[in-house]
């Protein structure tokens, strides 16, 4: 499985984690939040404080991460993802 994610706030590093864990192979990007708003991805993974402000103005679905320093959260969070993920399939 492949997949492109982008997110807000420094969270790339556990986010690799988590999917090298899941071994999933994924492109992670770092970006803003105007620039987040028109990506062209699979989903975003953000802040809890920036929900909010990107909820309903993304193309793709936004997942908060509230302890994005907690491997265990941000792994949680992306095996959230991807249960959506292939429930839409």
């Amino acid at each position: 499985m492949w997949f492109w994610c982008r997110f807000i706030n420094g969270i790339k590093n556990d986010i690799q984690k988590a999917l090298k864990q899941l071994g999933i192979e994924c492109e992670v990007e770092n970006t803003d939040i105007n620039s987040a708003r028109g990506a062209d991805c699979d989903c975003i993974f953000t802040s809890q404080e920036l929900l909010n402000e990107l909820k309903g103005t993304c193309n793709v679905d936004v997942y908060p991460v509230k302890k994005y320093m907690d491997l265990a959260e941000v792994t949680e969070v992306v095996q959230t993802f991807l249960s959506d993920k292939n429930d839409k399939k």
